[in-house]
């Protein structure tokens, strides 16, 4: 991941093109959701395109949010599929911003995501998956840093919350110091369709996905006098949360890193750890068991192949489910003989709150709300940073500082 400049190139010919936002998938189940945030809440003049491979159902959605916004009548649809790569272009190049919520991406992004390089489109999804963000990383970062584009990953539950609530802890700490940040996260909402997908995936490719990790730090510049980790880290009960830790299979902490990486802000010795917190032990022990039978299960095509079948992407919960679903990722920062606590809360975090941030990360991109002058790919902190932690405290997530020792 990198913060240096384009050239600009891709920017001036952006301001051209013929929509600031395109989201690609409208249709899925968090693509709806997304679209009916945009209609309620783009702002005026701001001209934006649902997208898909199926017209009629394009047609279908339009018709859904005209009834409660009226201008969204004439909302422009955009025909673009996965396996016609000549639409992806056309798509990319009529665009500013690409928001996409078709995935795996793994599956499904590659082309595209080499679209928005290409044609100096900005770029945002919901990815949680390593292998492909390390694959982007190699391929298309470069050329993304030559024509302007901003290739921005995980601007969902994964890993919003996360890297901008730890992005939000650091701004409290002393600057130029060491400094310590754990993440505690809890929820009592369903997986996505999208994200457990994903998360199949990834337990099925372990050596694919060390050889990606392996080859972008090949890559990667390395660090001159400074210092940002993630290191993997042993079940706990974390005294200062009250809670079990249990270390997280996730993207985050990835995430966190390289939003370390390359701020300074950070410090010159950073380091993440990153958890579920749960309240007893018989639940941590339970909850270490069940991934441990996931990551089992998914070497199998046949028992991958049946778990796949019980939640599909595109699929998901009532919006009553969704309406009592919330989350809390707590964050305990230290450094500079400073301790202190801070929470990013919310709503339901696999669909409503996801739809949110995805959106409000597009509409950062296209209005560039005073935006870093950055390029190639990216992390949220990166990109957008105080901006979308604005804006996503204004739409309703919380970031707050509950206490400081």
């Amino acid at each position: 991941m990198t913060s240096q400049n384009g050239n600009g190139n891709g920017k001036e010919r952006a301001e051209d093109r013929t929509y600031d936002i395109v989201l690609f998938g409208a249709t899925g189940f968090v693509g709806v959701l997304t679209a009916e945030y945009l209609a309620a809440h783009a702002p005026e003049g701001l001209r934006w395109a649902i997208a898909g491979r199926d017209t009629g159902k394009l047609e279908r959605l339009r018709d859904k949010l005209a009834k409660a916004h009226p201008a969204c009548a004439e909302l422009p649809l955009v025909r673009a599929d996965v396996a016609d790569v000549a639409s992806l272009r056309e798509m990319a190049g009529h665009a500013r911003v690409v928001a996409t919520t078709v995935g795996p991406y793994l599956a499904y992004g590659q082309d595209l995501v080499a679209a928005c390089a290409d044609a100096g489109t900005d770029y945002v999804d919901l990815t949680g998956e390593p292998e492909f963000v390390d694959l982007v990383y190699v391929r298309h970062d470069a050329r993304a840093r030559e024509t302007g584009a901003r290739l921005v990953h995980s601007c969902g539950f994964d890993s919003v919350p996360h890297d901008l609530g730890a992005y939000f802890t650091v701004r409290q700490l002393p600057e130029g110091v060491p400094l310590r940040v754990d993440g505690f996260v809890r929820s009592n909402a369903t997986f996505s369709g999208g994200t457990f997908a994903s998360a199949l995936a990834q337990f099925a490719r372990g050596p694919q996905m060390l050889s990606a990790a392996r080859d972008r730090r090949r890559h990667e510049p390395r660090l001159v006098d400074r210092k940002a980790y993630a290191p993997p880290s042993a079940p706990r009960y974390a005294g200062e949360v009250g809670a079990w830790a249990l270390p997280l299979p996730t993207i985050d902490p990835q995430v966190v890193q390289r939003s370390a990486r390359a701020l300074e802000r950070y410090g010159p010795d950073f380091r993440y750890r990153h958890y579920a917190a749960v309240k007893t032990l018989p639940f941590a022990l339970g909850g270490a068991a069940a991934v441990t039978g996931l990551v089992a299960a998914a070497q199998l095509p046949p028992a991958r192949r049946w778990l796949s079948s019980r939640l599909k992407p595109g699929e998901g919960p009532s919006e009553q489910r969704r309406a009592e679903s919330w989350f809390s990722v707590r964050f305990v920062g230290e450094g500079g003989g400073k301790r202190v606590f801070t929470e990013v809360s919310g709503g339901d975090p696999g669909y409503d709150e996801t739809a949110k941030m995805l959106a409000e990360a597009a509409l950062c991109l296209a209005v560039d709300d005073d935006l870093p002058d950055v390029a190639g790919q990216l992390t949220t902190a990166v990109a957008m940073g105080d901006a979308l932690t604005a804006r996503l405290t204004a739409a309703g997530l919380r970031f707050r500082v509950a206490a400081t020792r």
